[in-house]
């Protein structure tokens, strides 16, 4: 069983391979989740339960939950950290980007992508683990700003 140590760091690796590369599937969809449940307007029940600014329970469930393969983790050859990921939409679906409840908070989970050559959003980064850049560096692993 592969275990990350950051939560956000794995939604990182789960956008790369759920919604960009489509190889870990089937894809989350919090809306469909919620209508299996009877809950048919996600942004009203978001709403009606103070749920705005929060990853709901359901999608942490799901995500920590979520098993990905050694042999899909080795296809991850660049991560990008951009406040628009569909993984972010499916956690928290009213998400504005303007608080830090997807920032990561450790690189330790570098060691499960064997292949990793770069990062986008190295600056964010940075600001989120004050001195990735260097430890990007150490391993090899390019940052584009």
């Amino acid at each position: 069983m592969t275990a990350f140590k950051d939560f956000n760091f794995k939604l990182l690796v789960v956008e790369k391979l759920m919604y960009w590369d489509e190889t870990l599937l089937p894809a989350f969809s919090m809306a469909e989740h919620l209508r299996a449940r009877g809950i048919e307007d996600l942004h009203d029940y978001v709403e009606e339960n103070g749920l705005e600014f929060t990853v709901l329970a359901e999608g942490r469930a799901f995500f920590e939950e979520l098993e990905i393969p050694a042999h899909l983790l080795a296809t991850v050859e660049e991560l990008t950290l951009d406040g628009g990921h569909q993984v972010y939409m499916e956690c928290a679906p009213v998400w504005d980007g303007e608080d830090d409840i997807f920032d990561v908070h450790s690189l330790d989970d570098l060691d499960l992508l064997p292949n990793l050559k770069l990062v986008t959003g190295g600056r964010a980064l940075e600001h989120m683990v004050p001195g990735s850049l260097d430890v990007l560096a150490a391993r090899g692993i390019a940052a584009r700003h």
